[in-house]
């Protein structure tokens, strides 16, 4: 459990169903929970007190994660996802509620729509931070890069939409970059961003 900013911890953790280490996050202003997976070395206790959770936000509909272990610990109901991936839930136990690109789904937190490799794959700026929170549409292992393309349905055609998306989200106030798929870049995100737009143009 690393505090990456004043009230910004990151964490990482194996998730069974992939076979990999994905990266969550615990923004201390709201109480809120990104893309959940348990902290193995502190567990849930950690999550008492001044780190007491109130939400919890899906950057996209594949990152329930371990959800439902947060759910039962702590009665955080709903669990916030965006609308256009809400038929995932139909047939999961897992309470939701659909949030929609340009929403302040929490105080502080605000999404803006990605989209391209899957339609409900969200950036979330955490204002108070000055960061944002990726889903699928980058990961950072290394070098920010695109996820592998036979993780694509048309690689080369939901890149050039990933790239104009991206672009978009230069509007936004941020500096530091969280990824779901990766290590965070705390200071230069934006710039780590227009690096890798200036290397993947959208032609």
């Amino acid at each position: 459990m690393n505090e990456i900013l004043p009230g910004v911890f990151h964490w990482t953790a194996r998730y069974s169903k992939i076979g990999f280490d994905v990266s969550s996050y615990f923004v201390a202003e709201s109480g809120t929970v990104l893309d959940p997976m348990v902290p193995p070395d502190v567990g849930l206790d950690w999550f008492g007190g001044e780190h007491a959770t109130q939400t919890i936000a899906l950057t996209n509909r594949h990152h329930d994660r371990e959800a439902g272990a947060y759910c039962a610990a702590f009665g955080v109901n709903p669990v916030l996802v965006p609308e256009s991936g809400l038929h995932e839930f139909e047939h999961k136990a897992l309470d939701v509620h659909g949030y929609a690109p340009g929403e302040e789904i929490i105080p502080g937190i605000v999404a803006h729509e990605v989209g391209a490799i899957c339609p409900d794959d969200m950036a979330l700026e955490i204002r108070s931070a000055g960061a944002l929170a990726m889903a699928d549409g980058l990961v950072h292992f290394e070098r920010v890069r695109f996820v592998q393309d036979q993780l694509m349905d048309d690689p080369a055609q939901t890149k050039r939409d990933l790239v104009q998306s991206l672009e978009r989200l230069l509007d936004v106030d941020f500096d530091t970059l969280l990824f779901a798929h990766g290590d965070p870049i705390v200071g230069g995100g934006k710039q780590a961003l227009r690096n890798f737009l200036a290397s993947n143009p959208a032609s």
